[in-house]
């Protein structure tokens, strides 16, 4: 049976869904159906409780809406923070994190990342640096917690940017082979290397900022160019995020469902608190 749950805490790009000074369809449609909002960008993985009850957590970016996202799944402490780059969106709510450190974990919080990112981090986050212990990681280093791989992959976005590979280790015993997610909230196509690493996943969950056209394509996916380089690479399920869903035009959500049945169940639109097991 799998031991690890990939939730999305929030799959919006920067301004989120709704925006607060957008009233187009796509923003009204979220408005009025509160399971449509979207907060910022990060994912979380999980663990087995164990005798004590304590479940492993390791989550990924703390986007400003970190308090309410982990309110929303009621987390009750992390173990370890993976960031993809330092832009505010996927850092801004770190800060979140400070008394959870100097209250109830009382041990610095082990951060990961590039060492551009961390930079960028400890910079706006000066305050902040006594309770984290930074780890720089380099181009395809891996990390692993709870049994569970993380190998850092450079993506096409600010200097430093990373996707993460996520393979769990399966069970040998039952012959049941373990799952790989490659998650990269933010990049334009991938540079050849790590797409040949994360090629065959089981799952791709990528940047699909944009609807149709994309006026910003070294940095970003439109949902089309997603689609068809995650079809290219081969992944068996393919979860779009960081939508912006009001950009180039608006897309309801309604709308992007039935656009996507055209790939039979093999493409989704994410949403915040979407889980599954790996």
């Amino acid at each position: 049976m799998p031991q690890h749950t990939f939730t999305f805490m929030g799959t919006a790009a920067g301004c989120g869904v709704p925006s607060f000074f957008c009233d187009c369809p796509a923003c009204e449609e979220a408005r009025a159906n509160p399971a449509l909002r979207r907060g910022d960008c990060g994912v979380m993985v999980r663990g087995q409780a164990d005798e004590a009850g304590r479940v492993p957590t390791l989550v990924i970016d703390t986007p400003p809406d970190a308090r309410h996202q982990l309110l929303r799944e009621d987390v009750r402490r992390v173990d370890e923070i993976l960031f993809t780059h330092a832009h505010f969106d996927h850092i801004g709510g770190l800060g979140e994190y400070e008394y959870l450190v100097q209250l109830i974990q009382k041990r610095t919080m082990p951060v990961f990342g590039s060492a551009t990112a961390l930079s960028g981090i400890a910079g706006e986050f000066h305050y902040m640096t006594y309770c984290m212990d930074l780890h720089a990681m380099e181009p395809f280093d891996v990390h692993e917690f709870d049994g569970v791989r993380y190998t850092a992959c450079p993506v096409t976005h600010a200097p430093g940017t990373y996707g993460y590979l996520i393979e769990t280790p399966g069970d040998e015993a039952a012959g049941t082979p373990g799952t790989r997610v490659f998650y990269a909230s933010d990049t334009a196509r991938l540079p050849e290397k790590t797409a040949e690493r994360v090629r065959g996943c089981d799952v791709l969950a990528m940047d699909a900022t944009f609807w149709k056209r994309n006026w910003s394509p070294d940095d970003h996916h439109s949902v089309q160019e997603c689609i068809e380089e995650g079809l290219a690479l081969g992944a068996k399920k393919i979860y779009l995020t960081h939508m912006c869903m009001h950009y180039d035009e608006p897309v309801t959500y309604a709308e992007l469902t039935r656009w996507l049945g055209q790939y039979e169940g093999r493409v989704e639109a994410a949403l915040d608190g979407m889980s599954f097991a790996i």
